[in-house]
This record gives structure tokens, sequence and C-alpha cells, in this order.
């Protein structure tokens, strides 16, 4: 299994990138999929989730609004779009893998890093003027 996200770069305030995320090695369609964060110092963030069929996505409330969560399944990727970015977004994204396959999460998941058997080594994003 391996997850490989990229896009990350250095953008001003108010910019938007896109982040992917590559994954291989298991069926991705069976499988809810998850974007977390962690900025300097601090610990990880859940951001967003998605659930294996696309729907219902999730999204902590500090990026609700501003970005959006998608996957094609096809291509076994996962994407965050990010718009109206903020400094205090400035974090490592890394994307991670739900443990067990065939899940449907219905409301909102408490996050528990022990939930997510798979992570990417993460990609940086730098949010300054």
């Amino acid at each position: 299994v391996q997850l490989v996200e990229s896009g990350g770069t250095l953008v001003q305030p108010g910019g938007s990138l896109r982040l992917s995320c590559a994954a291989s090695g298991f069926i991705m369609s069976d499988y809810y999929m998850l974007w977390v964060r962690q900025a300097p110092g601090k610990g990880l963030e859940w951001v967003s989730g998605i659930n294996k069929e696309g729907e219902p996505k999730y999204y902590h409330e500090s990026v609700q609004g501003r970005f959006t969560i998608s996957r094609d399944n096809d291509k076994k990727m996962v994407y965050l779009q990010m718009d109206r970015l903020k400094p205090e977004d400035t974090a490592v994204y890394r994307c991670a893998r739900y443990r067990w396959a065939y899940a449907t999460l219905t409301t909102r998941p408490v996050f528990r890093e022990s939930d997510y058997a798979y992570w990417g080594q993460g990609t940086q994003v730098t949010v300054s003027a």
C-alpha cells in the first residue's frame, strides 16, 4: 500500500492550491479516505474525509466552505481543492486510508489516528505573503 501526496507549494494568502494523493496497492474504491495536516509544533488535525463512493464528505469547521475534497476511483486519486487560503493553513498535508474496507461513514467521524492504517509522507503547503 502506498499513498503519495503532491501539489504543495508556497502560495499567497487568498490563493488556491489543489493537492493530490495517488493511491496504489489496494482497491481505493473500497475505502474511506482522509486528509489531515500538521502545522509546525502542533499535532495532527483532520481536515476532510470522503466516503468510498464520494458522498458523504466531511470538513473540519476551519476549512468548511473553502476546501473541497473529491476522488476519482478509476484513477485511484484523492484531491483537496483549497481556496481562499490563510496563513493558518500552513502545514504538511497528508492523506490516509481508513483501516476497514467497505465502511460508509454516515456521520462525521471523531478523528482517531488508529482508525487509519496507511499514511502518506505529506506535501508542504505554505501560505505567506
